[in-house]
């Protein structure tokens, strides 16, 4: 802020139109933040009643302050107690504590429920060659619990949870079994259906296993015969899966995650007639985690772009209706996009409910609010704010950049909110 906009203003000068600064952390008041235009009466009459420090910002006002008020002559008057309406502003402050505080518990929860389920995908691969059965028994353990999450009443929360590099081959697969499941479910897929999606995309890359490390490590383009070598990973898997007692639709799965409905895809170049719907679903959701996730020295893309480019360049190749739905369970700012919001606020989608993935949560930037004390906002209960666009990383500030610390490797996972509880104060 600059000199300019350092003007101090007393309750009685606000009015409608002025673009103010509250000199208050988020946490003390009862507004989204600390800095905005004030829009309607309710804003003014909260400002006025609070009696908080404020301060305008001219440049971005529509209108300027009233004049300030003459000074009156104190008077010795008996004080009286808090009127009703400082204590409706207390009470609104102390209710958006608590919202912020609930969804940051419930962001947290999250975070170990992936952490736990990444650390059974790596025991998974552990000890696949030497104890086929105690992998087989691993892996039903994690599908039956993804399955029966997702089989429970409410709504389903897609959220995006930053990581550092490593370890990259176990959050791939992950990621690829917990959007597939979550594609197939809101496709009308059973129970029985989930469960072999779950199997097959936890696995689709264990033939990777097999495969040379000078090939899988490569940090360029593979040249022809080096790609030849990655493609046999699919019928390597198989044979692997078959150890395991995995059924034939599992099996699908792995061997085919690489083909396209316009058969351009290996190792067999299947078309969509002869691609199940699990495989399809798989297939895509693979390519997705591979663009946002990306092998062999390649730029990754953010979920936003990575979604823009399956539809824009290769939705002829996994099926327009699929790629739609896909589009439809994400969002069209998938967690992990960074985003603009109608009041010019720059963010980071954290999670998009799939019932309403036009209002998700996000991670909110405010220089003014320690990055560990960062503001996460619901726009479900925001009605105020909402998205106006995806940012790419280079089209922002480096200032937010830093501290909404977006990064490179994102890993998914999901919740599952019932329906019947409110998710926070309008």
């Amino acid at each position: 802020m600059t000199a300019d906009d350092d003007t101090l203003l007393e309750p009685e000068q606000l009015r409608i139109g002025l673009y103010v600064s509250i000199d208050l952390p988020w946490f003390k008041h009862p507004f989204a933040f600390s800095r905005f235009k004030i829009r309607n009466q309710e804003q003014l009459d909260t400002l006025r009643e609070l009696g908080v420090p404020v301060r305008y910002v001219p440049s971005r006002s529509d209108c300027r302050p009233l004049p300030r008020e003459d000074d009156i002559e104190p008077e010795t008057l008996d004080l009286p107690g808090p009127s009703s309406e400082e204590i409706a502003a207390a009470a609104a402050v102390q209710a958006r504590v608590d919202q912020v505080k609930a969804l940051s518990e419930r962001v947290h929860k999250v975070e170990q429920r992936m952490q736990k389920a990444a650390g059974a995908v790596r025991q998974i691969n552990k000890v696949i060659r030497a104890s086929p059965r105690e992998a087989f028994e691993l892996t039903d353990d994690l599908v039956y619990e993804l399955v029966n999450t997702l089989a429970d009443d409410g709504h389903t929360h897609v959220h995006a949870i930053h990581r550092t590099l490593g370890e990259d081959i176990y959050f791939h697969s992950l990621n690829v079994a917990v959007l597939s499941m979550l594609l197939g479910q809101a496709l009308g897929l059973d129970k029985r259906d989930l469960r072999h999606i779950g199997f097959g995309a936890l696995l689709h890359d264990v033939g990777l296993c097999e495969v040379p490390d000078q090939v899988l490590g490569k940090q360029s383009a593979l040249n022809k015969i080096e790609q030849v070598v990655y493609e046999s990973h699919c019928k390597a898997g198989v044979k692997i899966a078959r150890r395991l007692g995995l059924r034939p639709q599992a099996l699908d799965i792995i061997a085919h995650h690489h083909e396209r409905v316009d058969g351009s895809g290996y190792p067999d170049g299947l078309s969509a007639g002869e691609m199940s719907l699990p495989v399809q679903i798989v297939a895509l959701v693979n390519a997705y985690d591979n663009l946002c996730n990306p092998r062999h020295g390649k730029t990754p893309m953010t979920p936003y772009e990575a979604l823009s480019f399956l539809f824009a360049k290769q939705r002829e190749q996994f099926g327009e209706q699929l790629v739609q739905q896909l589009v439809r369970c994400l969002g069209v700012y998938p967690p992990g996009t960074l985003v603009q919001l109608t009041d010019e606020r720059i963010g980071l989608v954290v999670s998009v409910n799939g019932e309403r993935p036009l209002q998700p949560v996000v991670l909110v930037y405010d220089p003014d609010v320690p990055r560990e004390q960062a503001h996460l906002l619901d726009l479900d209960v925001e009605p105020e704010l909402r998205v106006t666009k995806g940012l790419r990383p280079q089209n922002v500030p480096r200032a937010a950049l830093e501290y909404l610390d977006p990064r490179s490797h994102v890993t998914f996972f999901f919740e599952r909110i019932d329906a019947s509880v409110p998710a926070g104060p309008a």
